[in-house]
């Protein structure tokens, strides 16, 4: 009598996930691991093994939600568990490089969200943790989602097949107006403690990191303008649920900006406009880039995330224009594996595309891209921002 198969699910090692913080990211990233593999093929079996949070309750009622097996109080504990074998980072910025290194020197491969750190000093001190880390095996990846966009992917292979040729503007915006109400309370996003900067590294963090991915090349310089327009809010009073809160009594300090706006030089001598902020009245999650080079030009617009606008300069004039490329064929990066083609994806798609490369990053024993030196070179950027900001503007490289 024949033996029966063994499932093709239990012949795939399982890559079991440990994850910190369950609020907003914590949903998103769930969302991707959960998905990955019921969508793509993978050399490893994504397990959700446990998520931890400081609030017992709340952090339990998450792991019921998001499926996750167990829940813990305390990250110290989270990552010494013997069936976690990556830690997924989702916390404010303030605990990053404390959990991340711990993670590495506990012998766990390492998922952190942007941005990375809070500071230089922090992502340079990550940074070494995951060189180090990366010589016994174990990888780390900072989570910047948006080159996860189908568009996107595409735009950078464009980019390298030399479509738009010898590149000489980058311009971006990534626009929201979720703190127009100067009654929004003061959450964590708005002390500097705790999330390192405002909309610069909410949101700047993410159009840098999405520049420097599509050029292809670093920033080398910026000159900076900042702002903070409400400087006193109400404090919150009770659990913060994504960008959404509610006042308590008193008020406190708003210690970030909450508008950045600068210029750039890439090492190429390609120009670049940045801006960022979360005061743009009726924009909710407008990011914007376009790319124009000698031989054409390229933009992406995240509110019509499935499209993908091009200009062939190379054309004669007389049928020359921007043409809208719809981004959902099989061909396209990512859509092998989801619907056919017409059929639309999300912003959550993007988590799980993230979580299909590192999977397959780990399996392959190589580095992943964004790695955490990435992070550090945004971080460097970032921080060249805030220089330039407080000296009235003045052009300041970007440390290397």
């Amino acid at each position: 009598m024949a033996q029966p198969q063994q499932s093709e699910e239990a012949e795939v090692p399982p890559l079991r996930v440990g994850m910190v913080g369950y609020a907003f990211m914590g949903a998103a990233h769930s969302q991707g691991w959960r998905t990955v593999g019921r969508v793509f093929d993978l050399p490893r079996r994504p397990v959700l093994a446990a998520v931890c949070g400081r609030d017992a309750d709340a952090v339990r009622r998450a792991a019921d939600r998001h499926g996750w097996a167990a829940a813990e109080t305390d990250w110290r504990v989270l990552i010494e568990r013997d069936d976690v074998d990556l830690v997924d980072i989702c916390t404010p910025g303030d605990s990053h490089a404390e959990i991340a290194v711990a993670a590495l020197a506990a012998g766990k491969h390492v998922l952190c969200e942007k941005p990375l750190a809070n500071t230089v000093e922090e992502a340079q001190v990550m940074t070494r943790a995951a060189e180090e880390a990366y010589q016994r095996g174990q990888l780390a990846m900072v989570g910047f989602n948006y080159r996860r966009v189908p568009a996107t992917a595409l735009a950078r292979r464009m980019v390298d097949e030399g479509r738009l040729g010898t590149l000489r503007h980058v311009r971006v915006t990534y626009l929201q107006d979720w703190l127009v109400d100067p009654q929004f309370p003061l959450t964590w996003r708005l002390r500097r403690e705790q999330a390192g900067s405002g909309s610069l590294g909410d949101l700047g963090a993410h159009i840098v990191d999405l520049a420097q991915y599509l050029a292809g090349e670093p920033l080398a310089g910026v000159s900076a303008l900042t702002e903070t327009f409400v400087r006193e809010r109400p404090l919150a009073g009770g659990a913060v649920k994504g960008l959404s809160a509610v006042s308590g009594t008193g008020t406190g300090q708003v210690t970030v900006d909450d508008a950045a706006l600068f210029t750039g030089r890439f090492a190429s001598g390609a120009l670049a406009s940045f801006e960022a902020t979360r005061y743009a009245t009726g924009r909710k999650n407008a990011l914007r880039i376009e790319l124009n080079g000698e031989r054409g030009s390229l933009a992406f617009d995240l509110e019509r995330l499935n499209e993908l606008s091009y200009h062939d300069a190379t054309e004669p004039a007389t049928r020359a224009g921007f043409r809208r490329i719809l981004v959902t064929e099989p061909d396209h990066p990512y859509l092998d594996a989801w619907w056919p083609p017409g059929h639309g994806l999300g912003y959550e798609h993007t988590f799980v595309h993230q979580a299909r490369d590192l999977v397959h990053a780990i399996a392959g024993g190589r580095r992943p891209d964004p790695s955490f030196a990435d992070g550090l070179q945004v971080q460097r950027v970032l921080a060249a921002v805030e220089e330039s900001a407080e000296k009235n503007s003045v052009y300041t490289p970007i440390a290397v």
